[in-house]
């Protein structure tokens, strides 16, 4: 005869070849399969049924979802995933997806390796039905009375079972018919009738097995530690193409990823991967937030911060609530009130301590430029303190680790800061060293960088405004728009734009350089979902996107600025 295979797989097949062969059912064959399977290969009784029919995962799955089909009930969830977790002991079936996995093999749930009956309080052994009638339920004395266990466990929980002559079950509860489910109730029944209950090894043992379940379902985790890891590498990841993937692709990918943390956020975790979780769907939505600003829909921008809060809250780290203060911040300071990003930054700054970190550094400096916009709207007391803002963010940038100075989304990087300061001293009058400023950390960033790079150039194109040179101003921004792929003319980049455009025809009239920056500014860029070119407000275009009818509320003479 020829020796058996090595394999699980292949050896459950010889074994059920075998069995065939012989004339054995799938129930005798699963037995077989069990006991020379199990000790090799560690092959729980529930798998060996699967491989003694000879299907996949899936095969079961189907006839599962079948079932609930014919009984008229909506299509469960269980997929392949959660039923080879039955299979390995991870975890354990329900009493609804129980009682269908002993329909699809046909047995009862001993037979699967579960103890206690079924839910539906009916045998599906078709060996025992077609050999001999249905014996008579094994009675328990209780108190003087005789009382049948299966009674027993229906009715001690009346809302388990519901027969109403199709055969057809009421949702069950979410609870487990152990063994000790059954000795604990026939205990309170007994101290109930006053009668008296020793403490033997049954007993105890109950109230072990029912601690041991618990431990399990503590410690039986639907994520690891190694998956978390993998989804900060991937938020790592967004931090670092942020700048160069257009924002509507970017935005696809990130609340994907978005979806899949807050179904594993919905469900029970240990409390420090529970944790990391949180902090994850804060940085996921943050970010959100932020390609948010950039496509111009200030409502989901700030609905995706609220949320980046909430999960920060979840996690008490101070440093990342101040993040998330801080980011918020930038959404009045391109298209709101600056007092309220002046509001945020200092509340981001109070939430980040005294200990350098990300928020403690780009804080004063989101201070400073909404100082910056106030002191243009003449607040005569705000130039002083954004310029001692600037210090402050300064110093503590210079004591940041290399790992916050190298990320555009989740550290604060040198090219930023100079892009900060150059934006405050051009709103503060001082030309020539925002001009300065602003072409140095133009030559920190990469060509890839196109968000940050393009808004560089239109802050130099309002310097040169500012500086009473509006031809080399349109100028500069017409080029700044012509280089951009039109997948990334977001809403931030053309606003900015048109926002200048409006200010030149303001202050200096029409000159011949508008022509040109017109005809750059009517070329195709980003479109939303419903082919508006911005989101605007629960999906419809904002004033700011028509640059050819005129605004509701006063015009601004400080027009938001940059996305990062």
């Amino acid at each position: 005869m020829a020796e058996p295979p090595r394999k699980e797989s292949d050896r459950a097949r010889w074994i059920r070849a075998q069995g065939l062969a012989r004339g054995l059912n799938n129930a005798a064959i699963a037995t077989e399969i069990a006991e020379q399977c199990g000790p090799l290969f560690g092959t729980s009784r529930v798998k060996a049924h699967r491989l003694a029919q000879g299907v996949a995962l899936s095969d079961v799955v189907a006839q599962m979802r079948a079932l609930y089909e014919v009984d008229g009930k909506p299509a469960p969830k269980i997929g392949e995933t959660l039923l080879s977790a039955y299979e390995s002991g991870y975890k354990r079936p329900g009493p609804e997806y129980l009682h269908y996995l002993c329909l699809v093999y046909r047995v009862d749930p001993g037979e699967l390796g579960y103890q206690g009956p079924c839910v539906c309080g009916r045998g599906h052994d078709q060996r025992s039905a077609a050999a001999a009638p249905v014996p008579a339920p094994e009675p328990v004395t209780l108190v003087g009375s005789v009382v049948d266990r299966s009674w027993m466990a229906h009715q001690l929980d009346g809302n388990l079972h519901r027969a109403d002559g199709s055969g057809s079950m009421a949702r069950p509860p979410s609870i487990d018919l152990g063994e000790e489910d059954v000795v604990l109730r026939r205990t309170l029944l007994q101290l109930l009738a006053g009668a008296g209950v020793a403490l033997d090894g049954q007993f105890l043992g109950a109230v072990d097995q029912l601690r041991r379940k618990m431990d399990d379902t503590l410690v039986n985790a639907t994520v690891s530690p190694t998956m978390l890891d993998q989804w900060e590498e991937t938020i790592h990841g967004y931090g670092q193409s942020y700048q160069s993937t257009p924002s509507l692709r970017m935005l696809c990918d990130v609340l994907l990823d978005f979806s899949e943390v807050r179904r594993l956020c919905d469900q029970r975790q240990p409390v420090e991967l529970q944790e990391r979780l949180c902090r994850i769907a804060a940085q996921l939505s943050g970010v959100s937030g932020l390609i948010m600003i950039n496509l111009g829909d200030h409502r989901l921008a700030r609905s995706f911060f609220r949320t980046a809060r909430t999960a920060a809250d979840e996690t008490g780290d101070r440093g990342l609530r101040a993040w998330v203060t801080v980011r918020e911040a930038l959404l009045p300071l391109y298209y709101g009130d600056p007092r309220e990003a002046l509001h945020l930054a200092r509340k981001a700054q109070d939430l980040a301590g005294r200990t350098p970190n990300v928020a403690a550094a780009m804080a004063p400096a989101v201070e400073a430029r909404a100082l910056g916009q106030l002191a243009l709207r003449g607040r005569s007391d705000a130039a002083p303190t954004a310029r001692r803002a600037l210090v402050r963010g300064r110093a503590v940038f210079e004591q940041l680790s290399k790992n916050d100075t190298t990320d555009l989304v989740f550290g604060f990087t040198d090219r930023q800061m100079s892009f900060y300061e150059g934006d405050t001293y051009t709103n503060l009058g001082d030309h020539s060293k925002g001009e300065e400023v602003l072409r140095h950390a133009l030559t920190l960033y990469s060509p890839s960088e196109v968000i940050d790079r393009t808004l560089v150039k239109l802050d130099r194109a309002h310097c040169a405004l500012h500086a009473g040179e509006p031809g080399r101003a349109a100028t500069v921004a017409k080029d700044a728009i012509n280089e951009l792929d039109p997948e990334h003319r977001s809403d931030i980049l053309m606003l900015r734009a048109r926002q200048l455009a409006a200010t030149v025809v303001q202050n200096h009239g029409e000159i011949s350089e508008l022509r040109d920056l017109r005809e750059a500014l009517a070329g195709p860029s980003v479109q939303s979902p419903l082919g508006n070119g911005r989101l605007g407000q629960g999906g419809t275009p904002s004033d700011a996107s028509k640059p050819d009818q005129p605004r509701s509320d006063p015009p601004r003479s400080d027009p938001p600025r940059d996305m990062v």
